[in-house]
Formats: C-alpha cells, sequence, structure tokens
C-alpha cells in the first residue's frame, strides 16, 4: 500500500468523505492536504509516512479486532435481543452512575429487558476476552406537539431579545423583558415566543456580537441578566446608564461595561446580606454543576486577567482567585433563575410550549466551550459550508466543532450537557444547521479547501432525543441550504420539525408554493434573522444594500428589483383577498400571513419586526461593520405593543385558523 493509499485509508475510517457535489452538481473530491488537516483535527498524527501508517494500524485495531460493537441504538421500554453475544456474560450499568441495571448468563445472544431512556454500559466477557459496549437507549421519536400539548396547531412570536425597549431595561434586553414579551404573545393567542441564542457570550468578551458566536453554549448569557430582579435587595437606580438606554442602536460595549459594573456591586451585597433561602439556593445550583461549572467559571476568572481569547493565554501563571470563581457562578445562577421565571410566567399566561430557544451550531474557536471542552474538540479546523444557495461564495464561521471520535471517547457528555442547558427551560427549541448531525463541512486553517466528515449520526440522533424526552421538548431541525438526498424524510421520522422559510420556498418558474402544500411536521415562517422582513422584502431594501456593500453590479440592480416585484406579485396572491379582514396589514403583508396561518405546518412563526412593520434587518450575513448586524433595537416599547393594532390584527388571522389561543393539555 502507498503512502496516498494508506492517508486514504485512513480518512475514510475517520469518516472523511472522499468527495461532495455542488450545488450545480460539480464533485469537489477531498485534497491530500484536506485529508491531512481533517484527520489531524481528529487527533491523530499524520505527520510522516511512518506516522500514517502507525495512525492506520491503530485505527484498524481499534475498529476491527472486536467481537462487539462498539456502540449501539435501542429503542426504550422494549426487551431487545442483540446479534451477538453467543457464549458471554454479561452486565449492563448505568453510564453515569455506574449503577447495576441488568445481567445474564452464558446462553444464547444477550437480549437486553425493557430499560428505560438513558445511556448505559453493557460489559460482555466470554473466556477469550471482555468487552464493553456503549448503549444508547432512546424512545422512538422526539415530542411531538399533539402529545406534548394536545393541540395539532399553534402560532407564535420570534425576537431579537437584544432589541427590546421597555420602560425598565437598561439598554438591552433582558430576562424580565423576554417574560413580558412572551405575556403580550400570549394574549394575543400566541402558544410560544422565540428568541435569538441565548448562550453566554463572555462576561469579559469585548470583540463578538453575534449570538451565533457565543462563547458557550452549555451557560447563560450574563447580559442580559434583569437588574431589578436579583437576589439579595440590589436595586438600580439606571442612573449610570447615561443616554445608551435611548440611543437608536444597541452600543454592547458600553452597555457591558456599566452592566458588569452593577453585577458586581450586587454580588457583593449579595455575600453580604443574602437570605437563608438564596444562599441555600446558590449552593445546590453550585454542587449540581459540578466540576462543568467549576471549569467554566475558571475560564471567566482567567478571561479578566489574560483577556477574553483563551489562544492568546500565557502557557503558565494561569492561576485564579476562589471569591472570582463564587461570582461567575453566581451570575449563571442568577441568569438559569431568571429563564426559568421566565417560562413559568409564559406557561402561566396559557402558552402551551413559552419558551422557543435556538441552539447554535458551535461556540468561538477562542471562547469557553472550546477551552473547557478542549479533548472534545476538533482542532486546526472551523465549521463552514460550501458554496450553496444560502451563500454562493462558502461560508467560514470561524466555530469550533466537535470531533466524532473525541466525542464518543467521552461518551457524548459535551453535547448531552449543551442540549440539556437550552433545552431545560423552553418547550421547544431548534438545532441551527441540523444537518451538522449528518456531517460536517470542516475548513482547515492551513488554507487546504474544506471538506466533509460524516458524523455518528444515529447515536447523535439517539443523544438528542433522550434529552428532548427528558425535557419534554420539541426539536425543530433548521434544514435550509444543500443536504443529502433522503435527509429531510430521515429527520422527519425521528420526530424533528422541519422549518421552512417561505421567501426561500420560489420554485424554478418564479411561484411560490401554498403553504398548505408544505409539509405539516414544520414551522412556517416568512423571514429569518438573515432575511430581509416583509417590509423590507416588499421594498427590496435588501438589494439596497447588496448595491451598497458592493455584491451587485450597477447595471444588475434594476432586473433584480424586477426579480422581485414578480416574486412580491406572486405572494401576494397567495390569499388575495386577505385584506379585506386584516387591519392595519398592507395587502402584501395581509396575504403572506393569511397564507402562513392557514398552511398545513403545525407550528407558524412571525417575527417582532414583521409585527412592527420594520423594514431592516437584523442581520447582513457576510458583513461585520458595513451593516449594522446585531444593533438595531425595535420602534416599540414591550409596554406599548399589547395596544398595537398590527399584533392583534396577526392574532385576529391566527384564531380565524385554528390557530388561537389554547389550553395546555
Amino acid at each position: 500500500m502507498t503512502s496516498d493509499e494508506a492517508l486514504i485509508e485512513l480518512g475514510q475510517r475517520c469518516g472523511i468523505l472522499p468527495s461532495y457535489f455542488d450545488l450545480q452538481g460539480q464533485e469537489h473530491h477531498t485534497s491530500q492536504a484536506t485529508y491531512k488537516a481533517l484527520i489531524e483535527a481528529e487527533g491523530l498524527d499524520v505527520s510522516s509516512e511512518v506516522a500514517i501508517a502507525r495512525a492506520l494500524e491503530e485505527l484498524r485495531l481499534e475498529q476491527d479486532d472486536r467481537w462487539f460493537p462498539a456502540e449501539i441504538n435501542i429503542i426504550c421500554d422494549q426487551e431487545t435481543a442483540l446479534e451477538f453475544g453467543l457464549g458471554a456474560s454479561w452486565q449492563l450499568r448505568n453510564l453515569d452512575d455506574n449503577q447495576l441495571v441488568a445481567e445474564g448468563s452464558p446462553a444464547d445472544h444477550i437480549v437486553l429487558p425493557p430499560l428505560a431512556t438513558g445511556y448505559y454500559r453493557l460489559r460482555a466477557e466470554t473466556p477469550e476476552r471482555v468487552e464493553s459496549i456503549r448503549v444508547l437507549c432512546a424512545p422512538a421519536h422526539l415530542p411531538l406537539l399533539s402529545e406534548r400539548t394536545g393541540v395539532e396547531r399553534i402560532w407564535g412570536m420570534s425576537a431579537a431579545l437584544y432589541g427590546m425597549r421597555s420602560a425598565r431595561n437598561t439598554g438591552f434586553g433582558d430576562y424580565s423583558d423576554l417574560a413580558a414579551l412572551g405575556q403580550v404573545a400570549a394574549s394575543h393567542g400566541a402558544g410560544f415566543v422565540g428568541v435569538n441564542p441565548v448562550h453566554e457570550m463572555g462576561f469579559h468578551n469585548v470583540d463578538a456580537f453575534s449570538p451565533y458566536s457565543p462563547s458557550h453554549r452549555g451557560f447563560l448569557n450574563t447580559h442580559h441578566i434583569a437588574l431589578d430582579d436579583l437576589p439579595g435587595g440590589f436595586r438600580n437606580s439606571q442612573a449610570g446608564y447615561g443616554d445608551i438606554r435611548d440611543r437608536e442602536q444597541l452600543d454592547p460595549l458600553a452597555h457591558r461595561a456599566v452592566h458588569n459594573k452593577e453585577l458586581k456591586a450586587a454580588y457583593a451585597q449579595f455575600t453580604r446580606q443574602a437570605s437563608a433561602a438564596d444562599r441555600s439556593g446558590f449552593a445546590s445550583f453550585c454542587a449540581a454543576g459540578g466540576q462543568h461549572l467549576d471549569r467554566f467559571a475558571q475560564y471567566e476568572a482567567l478571561s479578566a486577567r489574560h483577556g477574553g481569547s483563551w489562544q492568546s493565554w500565557p502557557d503558565h501563571g494561569l492561576e485564579t482567585d476562589l471569591e472570582d470563581l463564587e461570582f461567575y457562578k453566581w451570575l449563571q445562577w442568577v441568569a438559569e433563575s431568571q429563564l426559568a421565571r421566565a417560562q413559568r410566567r409564559l406557561t402561566a399566561a396559557g402558552m402551551v410550549l413559552g419558551l422557543y430557544l435556538d441552539l447554535a451550531v458551535g461556540p468561538r474557536r477562542d471562547g469557553a466551550e472550546a477551552w473547557c471542552e478542549a479533548d472534545s474538540v476538533a482542532q486546526g479546523v472551523s465549521i463552514g459550508a460550501p458554496p450553496d444557495q444560502l451563500s454562493p461564495a462558502g461560508q467560514n464561521w470561524s466555530l469550533s466543532a466537535f470531533s466524532p471520535r473525541k466525542l464518543k471517547q467521552a461518551d457524548y457528555q459535551p453535547l448531552r450537557r449543551v442540549l440539556a442547558a437550552t433545552m431545560r427551560h423552553a418547550g421547544i427549541i431548534r438545532i441551527d444547521h441540523v444537518l451538522g448531525l449528518n456531517r460536517s463541512f470542516w475548513l482547515p486553517d492551513n488554507g487546504a479547501p474544506g471538506g466533509y466528515i460524516t458524523q455518528p449520526f444515529a447515536s447523535l440522533l439517539s443523544v438528542v432525543k433522550i434529552e428532548a424526552e427528558r425535557h419534554g421538548t420539541i426539536v425543530i431541525g433548521e434544514d435550509l441550504g444543500l443536504v443529502p438526498d433522503g435527509f429531510r424524510d430521515q429527520m422527519r421520522a425521528a420526530g424533528f420539525y422541519g422549518y421552512s422559510v417561505l421567501q426561500y420556498e420560489r420554485r424554478p418558474d418564479g411561484q411560490f408554493p401554498d403553504p398548505s402544500a408544505l409539509p405539516e411536521q414544520s414551522l412556517a415562517c416568512f423571514a429569518t434573522h438573515d432575511t430581509p422582513t416583509l417590509k423590507g422584502y416588499e421594498i427590496g431594501r435588501d438589494i439596497d444594500w447588496w448595491a451598497q456593500v458592493g455584491w451587485i453590479d450597477h447595471e444588475a440592480i434594476e432586473p433584480a428589483r424586477q426579480e422581485r416585484a414578480a416574486d412580491v406579485a406572486a405572494l401576494g396572491q397567495l390569499s388575495p383577498a386577505a385584506e379585506d379582514s386584516t387591519g392595519d396589514l398592507d395587502p402584501f403583508e395581509a396575504s403572506v400571513i393569511t397564507a402562513l396561518a392557514r398552511g398545513a405546518p403545525s407550528l407558524v412563526c412571525i417575527q417582532l419586526d414583521d409585527i412592527c412593520g420594520q423594514t431592516e434587518a437584523q442581520n447582513l450575513p457576510g458583513t461585520i461593520d458595513a451593516h449594522p448586524n446585531w444593533r438595531r433595537r425595535y420602534d416599540i416599547a414591550i409596554e406599548e405593543l399589547g395596544k398595537c393594532s398590527r399584533l392583534s390584527s396577526i392574532g385576529t388571522v391566527m384564531a380565524r385558523h385554528g390557530r388561537g389561543s389554547v389550553s395546555k393539555a
């Protein structure tokens, strides 16, 4: 075998695809440089021909020299006859606490009794050898809306939490605003309220503003902590915020500086005069968080001394003070408590699902999660996407990826923690770029072309199903863009709800499908944070921005506007008589919203941007400073939203089509 052949076999044993097809059907073959970079990201040495041969031999031994599989996926609550284990004695233990669950003597093939959902370790022993098998026991499918709530069709609202205005916040939307927004939405029949990811951005982070570039997805964004809802009796006067609260656009850095100072003062007051109940609650939170919480707090404390990027930290002298650690744990306890209260307020207001939270694709490469979970993260690569209809130039998201090989070795614990953190206080979550459960596109730091690496798809589905059942959470899989044939069918069979953005559903003939023809097991919407709003789409505001940033030639502007006018006309015919009974909505808005309301998807989501009639989008993908990404504030305060006639009109349309107020089953 030549060294090139050995490298290719090694890559394929790591799950690296030898090629992939782009949107135009052109095949791209994985280069030798890409194979090397992606194999190294999996933790294997390919620095020389000898190293490649050694790594291949080790992997062959690891994968082939087994009598029994290394991992199996089974369905819960039913007896499972395995196709292996003839003559083996065996023991089954819970993976997390090592408690014995079942055992058997040498006989026929192993038969596992009905098991509760969870993670197990099967030890099979014969006179010749002993092997360990990881067992992932999951429900047949994820929770479904009708099972979870007793209703078939609901609608909800989505919003940018950071952009919320209220009489009581400090110029940056907070968890109390989230609860208040949801209560207003519930009064108009909404069954959920969704927001951008609320993952931790980093207390000392001064560079990243996008909620889709978090520091750690397993912890909450402390910049959303409401200062008038803190334990220990702290009261914020808002005097230090100057004009921050009144600015047209957010000033994240200015807000963070003042907000962080207030939080430190609040913690100092908590240490002096907290009640016994609050102290006990905080202690219980710390005990439950264990080493994982300790490690995160250590990262935050080190960031205060050495900067928000661990990649620039010194190699030695990384020490932290115990009091510093307690402060960062306290922040997470407060954020967790406030988010939990928000969910309780929403369900009490009649929302059948309450919070709809977003799980980002991955964390920043220089952030806390990449540092805390370094043993499970792929090194030297970033997650991205090849060219597709969403981004013809391809994308590099500068986010960390879990290594499939390392994640298995960690018994999927890092992923399990991230999922649990997002699901814990949510009736519904959306997994961004759900294709990543099947395969990931990795871009090497060394400049080699990107390539796909497959994931342990069946096992990752089991992990998601186990965590979703534990938390009673419905799961949407964001499946836009280029996906393999049959992928969406597989995901729906597993209980995932698809994600349909109407403005992306345009057919080659220039027409749009009637939403009544869209899959029932999906969430339908017109726009996202990355697309033009209803108003913006109608007037071509995104085309204005393309011209402004130089993405479209001057001579192409008018044809683009003509094409958009045709699209607006086509969408306006989906429900042409809708304007007769939709209040302040213009005919185009009325047509789209009515079409969504009467459509087949079980879940429909309307952006607060569209409820308010805003023109500008929250984000223009592919830009950083050329567009005010993640800085837009809503024109209307929460206190005024309940009287908004446009919201009332939308609620009426939704109720007319069977998506009005419902009671929890």
